[in-house]
């Protein structure tokens, strides 16, 4: 019989649960990690982009497993096809590049290999993994711990834990168990689509092209996806446009200053989904509870990025849980409260910061002046002066 008492739960398996359980397992903790797929990264809902720090600051070798392509810097492009170019190659060549003894900037990632790779790691680490299992609710209890109800191969189980992780991803519903708020507003909410193509030729960059004309409230992408394929993709906010994003993904195609790049392109897949643009949750614990990643909205809000964000905030929240269930601290009454403090103090208040930019360049109704503002943030945020780089 498998055990039924744990330290912590965690639902979700994807990159922040995952690393949650992988750095809680390493300290020793009894950990179970449980998701409702049978097959980890799918449907994949986004380009897969991810700093070398990102990976690094979360103790992930940038192994070929997972990795499509390395990549140098970007490209940001107005809507008339103007760029600013952040080329790390150029910037720090003794750094970086594709020669022996230099490093890249970033990856974009195979998103099934890469959970499955993270999962992989929490499972050596010695967590419990289980897949094709469903959360049906938790309860704390008198004696400080909570109860976790589960469904597993149409067998009902309850088992104990001393804390339930969230990280069941966009408006989680183990935060709504514990009455938090994870609903998320349509206007904050991106309709995102991206080809797989063949045929189109990259530079090791990520390309990112702003402007209405081509993705109402969001921006259109190029980036490189290894093997002589590339990812096209889009993502529009529903109440800026009439259209849907696939509508304007085939403009963008069609009809951009790229349109000749993309004339002899060839699409062998399609993925989509929706992204948000929205602040962090404000409240992100409850008792016996935390809520990490996707879950709590650790998303950048200006980019809609939320890998490093994730595997960022999943090792905040187990170093938070190692020191406080190791000190024996109480996990009622507010007391997780201390997880999220620390959460803002390392990552969290530059994000409130970068969704308090979004919102101010995106209440202007002026398209061209939001259209100047956009492309000059992003230009802005992908420099290497950037307050913002690590985010």
């Amino acid at each position: 019989m498998p055990p039924t008492d744990y330290d912590l739960i965690i639902i979700g398996a994807g990159p922040a649960g995952s690393t949650t359980a992988r750095f809680a397992a390493e300290a020793g903790l009894r950990v179970l990690l449980v998701d409702k797929r049978q097959e980890l990264g799918a449907p994949i809902q986004c380009s897969g982009a991810i700093s070398g720090h990102g990976l690094a600051a979360a103790g992930i070798d940038a192994d070929p497993e997972f990795i499509h392509e390395a990549i140098y810097g970007f490209a940001i492009y107005d809507q008339e096809g103007e760029r600013t170019v952040h080329d790390y190659r150029l910037l720090k060549p003794d750094e970086y590049g594709a020669a022996e003894g230099k490093k890249p900037l970033g990856y974009v990632v195979d998103r099934r290999r890469f959970d499955r790779y993270l999962m992989t790691q929490a499972e050596r680490a010695g967590a419990g993994v289980w897949l094709k299992t469903e959360g049906l609710g938790y309860q704390p209890t008198d004696d400080g711990h909570c109860t976790v109800s589960l469904r597993r191969y149409n067998q009902d189980l309850r088992l104990t834990t001393r804390v339930l992780v969230g990280a069941d991803g966009l408006q989680s519903q183990v935060g709504r168990w514990a009455g938090l708020q994870t609903h998320i507003k349509i206007t904050e909410l991106a309709g995102c689509l991206q080809f797989i193509v063949d045929g189109v030729e990259t530079e090791g960059l990520l390309e990112i092209v702003t402007g209405h004309e081509w993705a109402p409230g969001g921006y259109a992408w190029v980036f490189p996806k290894g093997h002589g394929y590339a990812e096209i993709g889009l993502g529009v906010i529903a109440t800026m446009t009439d259209k849907p994003a696939q509508w304007h993904l085939d403009k963008f195609i069609r009809q951009s200053f790229f349109r000749r790049r993309f004339a002899n392109s060839r699409v062998l897949e399609v993925q989509g989904g929706g992204v948000p643009l929205a602040a962090p949750l404000r409240t992100q614990y409850a008792d016996n509870l935390i809520l990490v990643g996707d879950a709590a909205r650790h998303v950048n809000p200006i980019t809609g990025g939320g890998l490093h964000t994730a595997v960022a905030g999943g090792k905040i929240a187990a170093d938070f849980l190692i020191g406080h269930l190791g000190d024996g601290l109480p996990l009622q009454d507010g007391a997780l409260r201390a997880y999220q403090t620390l959460w803002l103090e390392e990552l969290g208040e530059k994000m409130w910061k970068l969704y308090g930019i979004k919102t101010d360049i995106f209440h202007n109704m002026n398209i061209q002046q939001r259209d100047r503002q956009l492309y000059a943030t992003m230009s802005d945020y992908f420099s290497p002066t950037s307050e913002f780089k690590k985010i």
